[in-house]
């Protein structure tokens, strides 16, 4: 609850912030008396659509360790330790990347990798992956990790949100413009009640939308990082291995802002079409297969 709680609070102050930048920059005024001000609303779309993505990406680090509880173990005596730390360096070393910070937090069978940049990521791993699985699963899941900060799959989503978020607050917006002055003929200088709720109702469907669109690139993500891990470990049946020993486990509930980022889900049903993690079964089959 207080990982949830801290999620919406910082999203929460992030649009507070944006809001109040937009106002002052006078990015906010597309509503005219001359009509709609397409270039100011493509702007306001711009502003907000990207900054919270962005902003989004370069806390994303920090708040996955204060969320998380994650604690870093880089120069930690402990054999363990040592083990997962110079296992993520050597990775790095292979896909051409500085080796992240290094990370353990409490919690069920799961890992992630967050940051805003490849040089300066950070990797985790959960106390109950280390207690379920093997040496060598757990290195193909890091393997697989490290394929995520090499890749650049966190700054990849956040374009590709960022994207998103701007067509959902133009096309709402435009709409709503179209609703309030055609089809309930609002003749005030200003944007009547029908703008308001057109706006709103679509923010939140054409959110739903983009939310499908950007899941989508991630499931994709995730078979390139598992085939990416397998070229890191030399052959594919220690991710295969890995995978479906996480497919027998309970993943437990991640951070909505780190789900994206973690090696297991359990997609089921139609909320499928929102999970940032294809159904295990695809994942093994696809490395079978390649």
């Amino acid at each position: 609850m207080k990982r949830v709680l801290l999620f919406l609070m910082t999203n929460l102050g992030v649009m507070l912030v944006l809001g109040v930048a937009v106002h002052l920059l006078g990015l906010n005024q597309f509503l005219t008396a001359n009509g709609l001000s397409v270039g100011g609303l493509l702007a306001f779309a711009f502003v907000m659509g990207f900054g919270g993505a962005f902003i989004s990406l370069l806390i994303s680090k920090p708040m996955a360790k204060w969320t998380s509880g994650v604690q870093v173990i880089d120069g930690s005596p402990d054999p363990t330790h040592r083990w997962l730390v110079t296992t993520v360096a050597r990775f790095s070393a292979a896909a051409g990347i500085r080796a992240p910070e290094v990370g353990i937090y409490e919690g069920p069978p799961n890992a992630f990798a967050t940051g805003a940049f490849k040089n300066s990521a950070l990797v985790a791993v959960s106390t109950g992956l280390l207690q379920s699985m093997t040496r060598e699963e757990v290195e193909a899941v890091i393997g697989h990790e490290v394929a995520h900060v090499a890749n650049g799959d966190m700054v990849t989503m956040t374009l590709i949100q960022g994207v998103m978020n701007t067509f959902v607050v133009f096309l709402s917006r435009v709409i709503g413009y179209v609703v309030d002055k055609l089809v309930l003929r609002n003749n005030q200088d200003g944007p009547g009640v029908g703008y308001y709720v057109t706006t709103v109702v679509l923010d939140l469907l054409l959110g739903v939308v983009a939310a499908m669109v950007v899941a989508w690139f991630s499931r994709q993500r995730e078979f390139r990082a598992d085939a990416d891990a397998a070229r890191l470990m030399g052959r594919k049946q220690p991710m295969i291995n890995a995978l479906a020993r996480l497919h027998g486990l309970d993943p437990g509930e991640m951070p909505q802002a780190l789900k994206a980022m973690g090696i297991s889900a359990r997609p089921n049903g139609w909320m499928a079409w929102f999970s940032s993690h294809p159904p295990m079964e695809a994942r093994i089959a696809r490395l079978q297969q390649a």
